[in-house]
């Protein structure tokens, strides 16, 4: 048996949580043309406001988040999704506020600064995020609208 439906803000709590302790997340882009969708994992670092990502500056990720500047993330499994659409901003390693470089490397494992590879870094702003986990709670589903949190705390 299902639990009952969470409460808007249980589920603006949770939401946050996931955000906090979570380390991946899947990135969804297309390119510019409106080409086929591309999905990869990727790890993140959340700073209560925005999520920034890595990726090889040549991959397809990299080329259509520079070239769209929106994302579509989704959070943690089918049975208690969060779907996050953002607008993204372009920063090389140099670009990166004090101390997010080395707080990137130590919540996500890896440091693309130290690769031969060049990676840029890519901060997304969320403008949307919906959270659900069974059609009880699809009713409900827009935590943010607009860049604005739908949901007190």
């Amino acid at each position: 048996m299902n639990p009952p439906a969470r409460t808007p803000k249980q589920r603006k709590q949770d939401t946050i949580a996931r955000l906090e302790t979570d380390v991946d997340v899947w990135v969804s882009t297309a390119d510019s043309s409106g080409g086929a969708p591309y999905l990869v994992p990727l790890s993140y670092l959340w700073d209560g406001t925005t999520l920034l990502l890595a990726t090889p500056a040549a991959s397809p990720t990299g080329r259509n988040l520079r070239e769209t500047g929106t994302v579509r993330l989704g959070l943690g499994p089918t049975r208690d999704v969060v779907l996050i659409d953002g607008t993204v901003r372009t920063l090389e390693a140099a670009e990166l506020p004090d101390g997010a470089g080395d707080a990137f490397a130590a919540t996500t494992g890896f440091d693309p600064r130290e690769l031969a590879t060049h990676y840029q870094y890519f901060s997304v702003t969320p403008e949307r995020v919906q959270a659900w986990r069974e059609a009880d709670e699809l009713s409900g589903r827009d935590l943010m609208r607009g860049g604005e949190w739908l949901v007190a705390d």
